[in-house]
């Protein structure tokens, strides 16, 4: 990996400190994006070039999912070894350019390990690789799956809440609280003992995967394999980021994360080595953009 000298990268955050469209900043120094709006922009290239390039203390939120090293159609397959430290690698700059303020929402999967496990969490082999701190583990619970005969059918899948500043961080509970409270009417001396606006989601939430195949599809699925739901996304984006902060996605695959931050009025940026994945997301965010302009008039 390319190191940076630490001069070079006050000057350019002098430079750019006081341009309004973070995106404007991002473009003037990694140059022209594959697709680009005026809240966004999506490059065609390695994540850890890219943020190797950018200033530190720039990005507010990231939320990615990476390849899990299991064989999917977007990966090669590393050995177990060279694949935690190449995760090392992008973790260490997602650090770097996270505001002192900032959060990292990680999405991993499991990994069988010859001899010691089949379906071994990548997080318990990552702890040592990740400088943040990890406030909580969050649990997400969907109903569709594959079956198994030999073990318990999976149904979940876990999410990392880290931040830079353990004292300082952003969370936005009553832009997530869930309104399905059992007894919402329930008093205690007079007062409602419930928040009227609902509950605390906890950190087990109950989503519905996108699904494909014929007549079973989800309405939100795109071309891409590993799809996550919006509903999802959509917490983590209104839930751990403000409005106008610019978020990352330096897997971003089928561009979920854009569309929340664009529909959410973030900034975002994002990076993806596939040609025929960028032209996806192109095609993604030009919709939700023209539908969001559409609403004006």
């Amino acid at each position: 990996m390319t190191s940076i000298n630490s001069s070079t990268l006050t000057n350019t955050e002098n430079e750019f400190s006081n341009l309004a469209n973070p995106i404007d900043t991002v473009i003037k120094i990694l140059g022209e994006p594959f697709c680009r709006g005026e809240k966004y922009a999506i490059y065609n290239s390695d994540c850890i070039t890219g943020m190797n390039k950018l200033p530190a203390d720039l990005v507010n939120l990231t939320i990615t999912s990476p390849p899990y090293n299991i064989g999917k159609e977007y990966e090669t397959p590393l050995p177990l070894n060279q694949y935690l430290n190449w995760c090392g690698d992008w973790i260490r700059e997602i650090h770097r350019v996270t505001c002192l303020d900032g959060a990292f929402w990680l999405n991993v999967g499991y990994v069988p390990v010859d001899n010691i496990a089949k379906a071994m969490p990548l997080t318990y082999l990552l702890w040592d690789k990740v400088p943040f701190f990890l406030i909580q583990e969050l649990v997400w619970n969907y109903g569709a799956g594959v079956a198994t005969k030999h073990s318990l059918s999976p149904r979940n899948e876990k999410f990392l809440w880290y931040v830079k500043n353990k004292d300082q961080y952003t969370f936005n509970l009553d832009e997530i609280r869930d309104p399905d409270v059992k007894y919402p009417n329930q008093k205690k001396n007079g007062k409602l003992r419930c928040n009227t606006i609902g509950k605390n989601p906890s950190d087990v939430w109950q989503i519905a995967k996108v699904t494909s195949g014929a007549n079973r599809s989800s309405s939100e699925r795109t071309p891409h394999p590993a799809q996550f739901p919006m509903d999802l996304i959509d917490r983590l984006v209104k839930g751990f980021s403000n409005p106008s902060d610019l978020l990352l996605d330096p897997f971003m695959g089928s561009g979920t994360t854009a569309e929340s931050a664009i529909r959410h009025n973030r900034y975002v940026i994002g990076f993806e080595l596939r040609n025929d994945y960028c032209l996806q997301i192109k095609e993604r965010l030009s919709f939700v953009e023209n539908e969001l302009t559409s609403r004006l008039f």
